[in-house]
């Protein structure tokens, strides 16, 4: 587009547009459209596009203003060009060197109020439950619009123009078959087909929907894309003629549409629901986008249409607002501020379409570069934390804007005020040994990026396009909480393409190689040319002297790796740590050594600076605060570590023996008894004051005094029950368990059947009939399960007896 605008435009220095005649405001909305003429109201007053082999160039003076009516648009619109029934202000404007932009041009280009009159005629709700989970919808177009949203602003049907023709979307292709949503469809039906009363096609698999439309009267027949028809009914799953149907709706056919993305972004890590998702390879042209976020089932009221686009959320509407608050110091109403918070969580989500080539697309990146260089961002730490929506926009924006801006080191001044320049080593060799006979697998380099900072990975060939991944950060969580202390997302990740990678991250970070599932390497090299050294320790490599001058590095984070387990805190936390060796054998590194004879583990990481306290996972997250007591022998020894065990213990938990909700935070604790005694030999009681033999009685007495209900059994109350087996049978009757466990295959999916099971393991593993003292704590032990254990002796005097 740039290089034909430059063409369009060589010779002119400004256009004198004044006089009798008055222009229309272009609206542009095609991913090959772009402005010429722009005033100072941020109205376009000339515009072109290329569309197949042509090209067009347009200058608005209609005489009549309607989208539809109009004849130019039947022309220019196929393009992605409007003539608007808004009327343009005629100035002497400036030929610019580039193709125009202004926060102004970011606007909503008609009210829709005709449309939403015809689509939601005898339309009072609409009906999302029974086990519907739909994703949200992005509406983005400036010629999209909402039409069915939650109480909170949530889009999950809308519609939009896209050339000569309309699409209407509904965010879960099960409520195309929906009887109660028949008269909603009936109508979008209509409104597509513009009184051709031509052929609906329906793809085949979807029947009951073909059925419904057949009842209502329609010319229907099941077919997949045909150019021939009026409107085509279809999923948002299949790949097959993505272009095809975006030039039909081009040149004047009608889409309904129905999908969801969340699922296809649960099961397709690492890929981008944006570009790769097929029902965005569709809509995103079109000015809409599915969302990998849910709505929840409900029925949800039908907006009134006269008010509808004034009182319901808009991304583009509320950009416009927003950048005129910045710009202009324009007042927002209490509810725009309110919805601050998620214009910027769309703003992301909008920027990772990428559309470098869509004019509409690099005027929302121009706006908000300027927001940005206007208000800066908000520098978010533990000792300035920010609740405000407004921040928390600048947040997300900011993160994303340098990844996507075309001169991010212009923009860095404005988002990072104080970035110190830190000494660097250069060239830096990293020998890389992997086995990842499990998951994908963390490599630590022991080198950090400054935010900002560039540098280039010389990469061996014969892991290219292997899969293989480049981390900068290594908090990967993504934040929603109301107060937070850092952006929501600081990592970035890079797939592994070609031979010389550059990489860089807004928020610095210390710097990994992340290698797949299933992957046998051994000596390869890695060389990084440029970095900040990090206090890195590798038990087994690092010597004591070397440790003695890596701990001082400049990286503010440190990384401690054990055989099992790697510590990753802040730097002043180690500075003066002088043996870390001692961790392996009184700190940590015992942890997860008795875990693995305990059950089978994987890696952890404890990464501090969560803004909750601690969540499991890989990595584990814990707040900063507690980072000086995972590197200490004597805190561990004194104190205990009841919260970082937990989390590792979340780790260790395995559905085939978890009884959820009920055991979720409760098995975990069996780690935090079991090291807290046998390893640091602190009993559980001064481990945490709940598990005391006074409190432990009172929990049993009053779950069974009160019924021995299950929605009762959970957290400390379903621990006691492990607590009683384990006083009885200790700690190798557990272990027995879990390598009963391991062995097994085709587990119950239900708890009752889980419950079952885990009775009958535990009896075999110990010996005993245990099936009396199971239903003594409200458990639903079957008479097969009873039984299987009838010659083994029963626990007759189990501690549930007493309160019978």
């Amino acid at each position: 587009m740039c290089r034909s605008y430059i063409s369009l435009m060589r010779g002119l220095k400004d256009l004198d547009l004044r006089g009798p005649y008055i222009p229309s405001d272009l609206v542009l909305i095609g991913d090959h459209a772009f402005p010429l003429a722009m005033n100072s109201r941020g109205q376009v007053l000339m515009a072109a596009s290329l569309y197949g082999h042509g090209r067009i160039v347009v200058l608005g003076h209609p005489k009549q203003n309607t989208l539809l009516l109009f004849e130019g648009n039947k022309v220019s619109g196929v393009a992605g060009i409007y003539f608007s029934e808004h009327q343009g202000d005629a100035e002497y404007m400036p030929v610019y060197p580039q193709i125009p932009s202004s926060w102004m041009a970011v606007v909503i280009g008609k009210d829709f109020d005709d449309d939403l009159e015809f689509l939601l005629e005898g339309i009072s709700e609409f009906d999302l439950q029974n086990g519907v989970v739909a994703s949200e919808l992005l509406i983005h177009g400036p010629l999209a619009f909402p039409i069915g949203t939650t109480d909170d602003g949530r889009a999950f049907l809308a519609g939009a123009y896209y050339g000569q023709g309309q699409v209407v979307v509904i965010t879960h292709e099960g409520l195309l078959k929906r009887e109660t949503l028949a008269p909603f469809f009936n109508n979008a039906i209509r409104w597509l087909d513009e009184g051709r009363n031509g052929v609906v096609g329906v793809v085949p698999d979807l029947h009951e929907a073909f059925n419904l439309v057949h009842k209502s009267g329609f010319n229907c027949k099941k077919t997949n894309f045909r150019e021939d028809l009026s409107v085509f009914v279809c999923t948002a799953y299949c790949n097959e003629h993505v272009k095809e149907i975006q030039d039909f709706v081009a040149e004047g056919g009608g889409l309904l549409i129905g999908g969801h993305a969340w699922y296809w972004a649960q099961t397709h890590h690492g890929q981008n629901p944006m570009t790769d998702f097929t029902g965005n390879k569709i809509l995103n042209k079109m000015g809409l986008s599915l969302l990998e976020k849910i709505i929840g089932e409900g029925s949800y009221k039908a907006p009134v249409p006269s008010q509808a686009i004034k009182d319901t959320y808009h991304f583009r509407h509320l950009l416009h607002r927003f950048a005129g608050h910045v710009s202009e110091g324009e007042e927002l109403t209490a509810h725009e501020e309110e919805c601050l918070k998620k214009l910027g969580g769309d703003c992301a989500n909008y920027l990772h379409m990428k559309a470098h080539d869509c004019s509409s697309y690099t005027q929302v990146v121009s706006t908000l570069t300027d927001i940005l260089k206007k208000s800066g961002m908000p520098q978010v730490s533990d000792s300035c934390p920010t609740k405000s929506p407004r921040d928390h926009l600048l947040l997300n924006v900011g993160t994303e804007v340098y990844k996507v801006c075309p001169d991010p080191d212009d923009l860095l001044p404005y988002l990072m005020k104080n970035n110190p320049l830190m000494p660097v080593v250069y060239n830096h060799r990293i020998k890389i040994h992997v086995n990842t006979a499990g998951g994908e697998e963390w490599i630590s380099t022991g080198l950090y990026l400054s935010p900002g900072m560039k540098t280039f990975l010389a990469i061996p060939a014969e892991i290219v396009n292997k899969g293989w991944q480049i981390q900068i950060g290594c908090q990967t969580d993504r934040l929603h909480a109301e107060e937070l202390k850092r952006a929501p997302c600081v990592h970035e990740r890079f797939p592994v393409t070609s031979e010389m990678m550059q990489v860089w991250n807004l928020w610095g970070g210390l710097l990994y190689l992340v290698a797949p599932p299933k992957t046998q390497v051994n000596g390869l090299e890695v060389i990084v040319q440029m970095a900040v050294p990090a206090p890195y320790y590798k038990s087994g490599v690092t010597t004591a002297a070397d440790w003695s001058l890596l701990r001082t590095a400049p990286s503010p984070w440190a990384e401690l790796e054990f055989d099992n387990i790697i510590l990753t805190v802040p730097s002043d936390v180690v500075q003066d740590l002088d043996r870390p060796e001692e961790l392996a054998t009184g700190g940590m590194l015992w942890l997860m050594g008795v875990c693995y004879r305990f059950i089978y583990v994987e890696s952890c990481f404890f990464l501090p600076f969560y803004p909750g306290w601690m969540h499991a996972g890989y990595p584990i997250m814990t707040h900063r605060s507690t980072s000086a007591e995972l590197v200490s022998t004597d805190h561990a020894r004194s104190k205990g570590l009841w919260g970082p065990i937990h989390e590792l213990g979340h780790n260790q938990q395995r559905a085939c023996w978890e009884f959820p909700p009920n055991t979720t935070e409760c098995t975990c604790n069996l780690w935090s008894v079991y090291v807290h005694e046998q390893v640091l030999g602190i009993n559980r009681a001064k481990a945490d004051p709940i598990m005391t033999l006074t409190k432990r009685k009172a929990r049993a007495e009053e779950y069974a005094k009160g019924g021995r209900k299950l929605s009762s059994w959970d957290t400390f109350v379903a621990l006691e029950t492990y607590m009683q087996l384990q006083d009885k049978f200790g700690w190798d009757a557990f272990k027995r368990v879990f390598d009963a466990y391991h062995k097994m295959s085709n587990f119950p999916n239900d708890n009752h059947g889980k419950m079952n099971l885990y009775a009958e393991t535990f009896s075999q593993a110990v010996g005993m009939n245990l099936a009396g003292f199971f239903k003594a704590w409200g458990w639903p032990i079957q008479t097969a399960t009873e039984e299987k254990l009838s010659k083994l002796p029963p626990w007759s005097d189990h501690p549930m007896v007493q309160f019978a």
